[in-house]
């Protein structure tokens, strides 16, 4: 049975779109067939990172009824299928999201997974990605005003008769932050199913327009993508063997000190 996820947050630059793309890959690679979908359209950066953005026919063309979903299908790290939007104004202009479940529809046929990245934000553009979806994951980072924004996108969820799975806390530090695991999951009222760190190596691997869980497969964030993927997909997730002590560390005292925080 397919089961549809779209990434969302309230605001922009929580990392929702490198979160799709790694989880999309980690899927994969556990023998899922996955597709994810770029449905920001105006602002589309998942070609840019995965080294697509000059293909010749995008999800714009598509939605905007001048070529076929197979066209805008092209082969991702680890198998993963990818559709991604294009970056002109004038194809963000023509593009029709009304579409998108059209689009959804043939897609679904094809795969077990499909991610959709969803536009930041509440517009009418955003709102149909979160109503299409059968499970909405939110990402926030650790900062009140991304909670708040993020709770803003539940609460839109709901009324239009989305789910919302849960949320993800992205760009997490040992340093003091604004919010804690516990008051993020009071405030929102879902259960944080991932605890991605602050690392570097996301950075790096953007630069090389390659998944950080395929770059830097045992750095930290990728360790906890791959947790996070690995309960998605509903598989064993085993550290990997080449994970140092004091990165496993890191993460213990990191979980620790966001959960007991309070503010």
């Amino acid at each position: 049975m397919v089961v549809t996820y779209t990434i969302a947050s309230g605001k922009g630059g929580t990392g929702k779109t490198t979160l799709s793309v790694n989880l999309g890959t980690m899927l994969a690679q556990y023998g899922k067939e996955t597709y994810i979908m770029d449905a920001d359209m105006g602002m589309a950066n998942m070609g840019i990172i995965l080294g697509l953005e000059n293909v010749p026919v995008t999800l714009h063309e598509v939605l905007a009824g001048k070529a076929p979903v197979s066209e805008a299908i092209y082969e991702g790290p680890c198998g993963v299928k990818v559709v991604p939007s294009g970056i002109s104004l004038q194809g963000f202009q023509n593009a029709d999201p009304e579409h998108l479940r059209d689009v959804m529809k043939e897609i679904v046929n094809q795969c077990d997974i499909l991610i959709i990245d969803a536009p930041a934000g509440i517009s009418r553009d955003g709102v149909i990605p979160l109503a299409i979806a059968d499970e909405v994951i939110l990402v926030v980072n650790p900062e009140l005003s991304s909670m708040v924004d993020a709770l803003k996108t539940k609460i839109l969820t709901e009324l239009i008769g989305g789910h919302v799975k849960g949320a993800i806390l992205n760009r997490a530090t040992l340093e003091k932050t604004d919010v804690s695991v516990h008051k993020i999951e009071e405030v929102l009222g879902v259960k944080v199913i991932g605890l991605i760190p602050e690392d570097p190596n996301v950075r790096r691997a953007t630069a090389y327009k390659t998944p950080i869980v395929v770059k830097y497969p045992d750095s930290p964030a990728s360790v906890e993508i791959k947790r996070i993927a690995a309960d998605i997909a509903g598989v064993e997730f085993k550290n990997p063997q080449l994970l140092s002590k004091s990165k496993e560390k890191f993460l213990d005292r990191l979980a620790r000190s966001l959960i007991r925080r309070e503010k």
